[in-house]
């Protein structure tokens, strides 16, 4: 049954908690998906056999919890996911964070270091609204956001994005691959080839700027951005298996 947890921003957050051993497993889901995803669905159920405490979580103008997308920005996110964690957990977690979810698990990871047990990311879209967005923004769009405040993005996954002039100025408050990024955790990097939302060269400078003695990159040939598979949910298990058994 979901359960619902207000932040001090006002904003209804929308998740699901299985009570069990730690370290908590938490999934942090892309942009405009929501908890109800295959991967967090997976996920929880693999958690659930294990004996594993996991969480997932709706942030504000997603899924189940208040307020709409286009109000929505980088910053507001992490804000939710730090709610989250510090309302709904209590000791260390293991962060699993998909495409935009893959950004707001580094930021939770600088945020709280000591509390980082170990990371996962599927398809990690750090930086994107800067590297991705207005790195491809025409002249036209970039005066768009200017003039009416949000442009239309097509998608190959669900209907057009809505990115506002707010998301991308806030996305620079937020960026991660700009200064040090250091991790004292197991830290395991997945990426498929076939990816048209996020490319290998992302996954690879992610890689290359993340600093640690246990960090690696596993690229799967011919895996799209959904990543959902049976062969790429079997990886993502064996990866959160992996940080949570050296982390201890």
């Amino acid at each position: 049954m979901v359960q619902f947890l207000t932040t001090p921003h006002g904003r209804k957050i929308a998740y699901h908690k299985t009570e069990v051993q730690g370290p908590c497993v938490v999934f942090l889901g892309g942009l405009k998906s929501d908890m109800e995803g295959t991967k967090a669905i997976h996920l929880e159920a693999w958690c659930k056999a294990q004996g594993r405490a996991f969480l997932r979580f709706d942030y504000s103008g997603h899924g189940e919890s208040s307020g709409r997308f286009e109000e929505g920005c980088i910053g507001d996110w992490h804000e939710d996911s730090l709610e989250a964690v510090n309302t709904l957990i209590d000791g260390p977690y293991v962060l699993v964070g998909s495409s935009m979810g893959g950004w707001q698990a580094l930021l939770l990871a600088k945020a709280q270091p000591d509390r980082l047990a170990g990371l996962v990311t599927i398809a990690a879209a750090p930086d994107f609204t800067e590297d991705s967005y207005w790195a491809g923004f025409s002249d036209d769009q970039k005066a768009a956001l200017e003039s009416v405040g949000h442009v239309e993005l097509p998608s190959d996954y669900m209907e057009p994005y809505i990115i506002t002039k707010r998301m991308i100025e806030d996305g620079r408050k937020n960026l991660v691959l700009r200064s040090p990024m250091t991790f004292d955790c197991p830290v395991r990097f997945l990426q498929g080839t076939a990816d048209t939302a996020v490319s290998t060269d992302t996954a690879i400078r992610l890689l290359e700027h993340a600093q640690g003695d246990d960090i690696r990159l596993t690229l799967v040939k011919d895996a799209d951005h959904r990543f959902s598979d049976e062969t790429c949910l079997k990886l993502i298990e064996e990866a959160v298996l992996d940080v949570i058994n050296l982390s201890r």
